[in-house]
């Protein structure tokens, strides 16, 4: 059996970044059995749906590497793969099971629904349609329920448990799952306005796209058995079921906007580089190995499989993230970084002087960064001259004889012809020897005037990069306009 898969999100927003473990998870499994991956866009749910959602989960999805083989952006043999434009299949089939006998009609209003879980609570019974008591085809019998759909009374199909049985499947990563038929809702498949819920159209399109594994959040586990009882009206074989584990803060309460970011979009803003971001969320209740955490996209598709999958949940370490998308940034081509980082100088209006100074700039500060993006903040100084220089630095730096001791030092390396590193380097350390001082009297003070700040690369290498004139000008204009 060909192994075809879906990720199947709904158009209300951005792509949650669980949304993405999701795809993910799916698209490995995809690949390493040499299957398909489907999108299907989930609309059924009218009220929610936001403008533009649509495309902009594509383009999250595109960002980060996952490619489909079928969907409304590219096509395929079973499309629609919109729900909103399969709408009749929904009824048709809505129909098939009300002849069959496994779902029915019901006529509640939505007064009825809210006395009826009133009462139910208050007897601490959890909220479930009671259809012994009321408004439906059972209670109501035949020739009245024939009258009300004549007169056009609005109506909802439901799904019909069989209440007698236990419900059971098996799920990939949790193992053998049984329910108690009494304890399923008799959940509605087909809403008034004549609107599918999740629960039809999902098995609907799960079997005439031939899905063979579902492959979905935690969430879902619970709506499992109501899928299972449809898969079985309709004589359908099942498809396997795997459900992920839940993605959780540090404190282990659900992964939520409250406690940060949690839109895939939000850290492309950001500056976290694709493959730290993919290798990040594939670690995020998997991993195929114990000895190490950096792989690459086709590492992830060779080793993939849901059995290595945790059932526990999965904690979202931000601080985590931040370590892996260092190792990236050491990896990466200097040329490469430069290109992503040119944008955003050009944003902040920092001229640099070529992308050969900037590659170098980037190597220069890339040991001591963990995002990209970092660079300009941590280094404005190889940007721009300081205007703003650290107080508590010059405080605890800049003594009574400094002003001397560097002008007198100023004088000789103003006379350096062949400016690099290891001139800079060898003529400081030559000089501090012969006059009998420490080399922190020039190091800490050479550090404020250059660049303003307390911490940075080494110091010789800083000067190097720029050109000796600009270096000139930011030691002139502290002495004579700051001490």
């Amino acid at each position: 059996m060909e192994v075809r898969v879906r990720f199947a999100p709904s158009p209300t927003g951005y792509l949650h970044v669980g949304g993405l473990r999701t795809a993910l998870y799916n698209y490995l499994f995809a690949r390493h059995n040499n299957g398909k991956m489907i999108l299907r866009i989930e609309d059924t749910d009218r009220t929610r749906l936001v403008e533009g959602a649509t495309e902009n989960l594509i383009k999250s999805l595109e960002w980060s590497g996952i490619v489909f083989d079928e969907g409304p952006h590219i096509g395929g043999n079973f499309g629609p793969y919109v729900q909103s434009e399969r709408f009749d299949l929904y009824t048709e089939y809505a129909m098939q099971l009300l002849v069959n006998g496994d779902s029915y009609y019901a006529f509640d209003t939505a007064e009825e629904l809210d006395a009826m879980r009133e009462k139910q609570q208050k007897a601490g019974i959890a909220p479930k349609y009671d259809r012994t008591i009321m408004k439906n085809q059972f209670t109501l019998g035949e020739a009245e329920t024939k009258n009300l759909l004549d007169n056009k009374i609005p109506y909802v199909i439901r799904l019909k448990v069989p209440f007698e049985k236990e419900i059971e499947f098996k799920d990939i990563i949790r193992g053998d799952v049984s329910v108690r038929g009494r304890d399923v809702d008799d959940q509605i498949l087909l809403k008034s306005d004549g609107f599918p819920t999740y629960h039809l159209a999902n098995v609907v399109d799960d079997h005439l796209m031939q899905i063979s594994h579902v492959i979905r959040g935690e969430e879902w586990l619970p709506s499992t058995p109501k899928h299972v009882i449809l898969y079985d009206a309709f004589g359908w074989e099942r498809p396997q079921f795997a459900h992920l584990p839940l993605l959780l803060n540090r404190d282990k309460s659900k992964l939520s906007k409250r406690q940060g970011d949690v839109a895939v979009e939000d850290y492309v803003v950001k500056g976290y580089f694709k493959e730290t971001f993919v290798n990040f969320i594939a670690l995020l209740g998997w991993n195929p190995t114990a000895d190490r955490e950096i792989f690459s996209m086709q590492e992830l598709i060779d080793t993939f499989t849901l059995e290595k999958v945790n059932k526990s949940g999965a904690i979202f370490d931000l601080t985590k993230l931040n370590w892996m998308n260092s190792q990236y940034l050491r990896m990466k081509p200097m040329e490469e970084l430069a290109d992503l980082l040119i944008p955003t100088l050009q944003a902040k209006d920092f001229n640099y002087i070529s992308k050969e100074y900037l590659m170098e700039v980037i190597n220069l500060v890339k040991e001591r960064i963990d995002n990209l993006l970092d660079v300009p903040e941590f280094a404005p100084y190889m940007f721009a001259k300081p205007t703003e220089f650290d107080p508590d630095f010059i405080n605890k730096h800049w003594k009574e004889h400094t002003k001397e001791t560097i002008s007198t030092y100023f004088i000789e390396l103003k006379e350096i012809a062949d400016w690099n590193y290891q001139t800079l380097h060898d003529f400081t350390l030559k000089y501090v020897e012969e006059k009998g001082i420490k080399l922190k009297d020039i190091v800490h003070p050479l550090r404020i005037m250059i660049t303003g700040k307390s911490v940075g690369a080494g110091i010789f290498e800083t000067i190097s990069l720029l050109e000796k004139e600009d270096a000139i000008q930011r030691i002139e204009y502290f002495l004579n306009n700051k001490v």
